[in-house]
């Protein structure tokens, strides 16, 4: 094994607590994890999981209470102390540089050299021995800011391999991935821990939590509910200790579509990099999804119909009007909206207020010569917020203090003030609770009832299945295939693999 090469240590977590803005996020948390043990923290979005791995990795501080290794208490205060103790870090957001290529950021500051000459082959041959390990494929030399969020996160998990990581901390890290990816990379985390490497996973994937931890913690509103082995617990027991209830939320199911309903999204011949000759149609009132593998061109075939990259070839019709020479003004201009895929980077400013992030995409609609009218914008941003339930501390509140399910919110919201006729969603419910994931289905479905065109990236297949009215399949940048409601995820996923055509 790669890693498990120096035994990890014991963790204990005491008395730990963080608080933004007068409101807390953890209190009081005391924890045990033992060496080479796979534990996964469960929890609503906001309850303080992501914060707390983020303190174990010294990307943020404790306000009280501290971490001991082997029973010395450590000083967090910057990742690199979490380094020097074999801490690694995968987050939701991510922290790869974007410019520099797969091999540059897998072995950041520690490329192989001979006297200060680098060996590029020792490099190479460093990281397929990784690669192979991991089970991944990914292009040593790709530029990282070009890669899928997917592919970027399975580029953190081989630069954590690279670094001898002896605690792996690692928050929702198969949102993106598809069923086989998911599959390749928890037989990795058991094969970690078996080698001794420390695995602590943060995930709303109840199922998956349940199949390879070896302990759950489950916390609510900051404080720790309970520490226990999976045996006896069912996804429908953690989520009552999660909420402190039962639920039992029925899925939300979209309204067929009319018989004349219009076609409100056309697209014929798309073509750049991955994404050769898709074409597809959506009407008003429809929700088609769109799934393949990861590298199928799902994430840039939305980005064409929004015009984020130029098309090499092909054309985008919204309502019978073409637009051959698309950009994302004149998509805003048709009524095309875009939730894209990684909030951080492109769908919000993390530094300015939840405010300001749900205003941003509507600033012309409230300006009256050089000045704009901010109570308009406070009421209307307060309805928007209330739509979609963002629970923040205040609407001035950075967006980044936020739970991830919260700063998915803000974008939808973003959008919701626009009243898009086309609505481009990818990766809708990426780290986010099993209620948000509710909201958020029950937001798309909503707006298909208002008759928008609806186009979804997942890969969750069971969501798109449950969701749309079609789905289609990318296989190689092409539509390899086409799924009413009902069918299975299996007959999928055979064809996201190229493996048969559907009946």
């Amino acid at each position: 094994m790669v890693l498990g090469r120096t035994p990890a240590p014991r963790i204990e977590i005491r008395g730990v607590g963080k608080s933004y803005s007068g409101v807390s996020v953890l209190r009081g948390i005391e924890l045990d994890i033992a060496p080479g043990e796979i534990h996964c923290l469960v929890g609503e979005n906001g309850a303080g999981k992501s914060t707390l791995l983020k303190i174990l990795a010294g990307v943020i501080r404790a306000d009280r209470g501290g971490v001991s290794f082997d029973g010395e208490r450590t000083a967090m205060h910057h990742p690199r102390d979490a380094i020097r103790h074999g801490v690694g870090l995968i987050s939701q957001e991510g922290a790869l540089v974007p410019a520099r290529t797969v091999l540059e950021n897998v072995f950041l500051a520690r490329w192989s050299h001979r006297f200060g000459v680098p060996r590029r082959g020792e490099d190479l041959r460093r990281f397929e021995v990784l690669r192979r390990e991991a089970g991944f494929d990914v292009d040593p030399g790709a530029r990282v800011g070009e890669l899928s969020i997917g592919r970027q996160q399975q580029v953190e998990v081989l630069r954590a391999l690279a670094r001898d990581t002896r605690v792996l901390a690692m928050d929702e890290p198969t949102a993106v991935l598809s069923e086989h990816e998911t599959e390749n990379l928890l037989g990795l985390i058991r094969r970690l821990a078996a080698a001794g490497t420390t695995v602590i996973l943060v995930s709303h994937f109840l199922d998956q939590v349940l199949r390879v931890a070896d302990r759950v913690t489950v916390l609510r509103d900051g404080e720790l509910v309970i520490t226990d082995a999976p045996e006896g617990h069912t996804p429908a027991t953690l989520v009552r200790h999660m909420v402190g209830r039962e639920l039992d939320v029925p899925r939300p199911e979209p309204a067929p579509v009319p018989a004349d309903a219009p076609v409100r999204l056309a697209a014929r011949g798309l073509s750049r990099g991955p994404v050769d000759g898709v074409d597809l149609s959506v009407r008003a009132g429809e929700i088609v999804g769109l799934a393949g593998l990861v590298g199928s061109g799902r994430t840039e075939t939305l980005r064409l119909l929004f015009g984020a990259d130029r098309l090499a070839a092909g054309v985008v019709e919204v309502d019978g009007v073409a637009h051959p020479r698309l950009t994302p003004r004149r998509a805003m201009a048709a009524g095309v909206a875009l939730v894209p895929e990684s909030r951080k980077e492109q769908g919000l400013v993390m530094i300015r207020s939840v405010r300001e992030n749900v205003a941003l995409a509507t600033l012309a609609a409230r300006r009256v010569g050089p000045f704009f009218r901010a109570g308009a914008e406070r009421a209307a941003v307060a309805e928007v917020s209330g739509a979609v339930d963002i629970r923040a501390a205040a609407p001035e509140a950075a967006v980044q203090t936020l739970s991830g399910g919260n700063q998915q919110k803000a974008v939808f919201a973003k959008w919701l003030l626009r009243r898009p006729r086309v609505l481009l969603v990818d990766e809708p419910t990426r780290g986010v609770d099993v209620a948000a994931k509710t909201q958020i289905h029950r937001f798309l479905v909503r707006m298909a009832a208002e008759r928008a065109a609806i186009v979804v990236v997942s890969s969750d297949i069971e969501e798109l299945l449950a969701l749309a009215h079609r789905v289609l399949v990318l296989h190689r940048g092409r539509v390899a295939g086409e799924f009413e409601r009902g069918a299975s995820s299996e007959a999928v996923m055979a064809v996201a693999f190229g493996h048969q055509e559907p009946a």
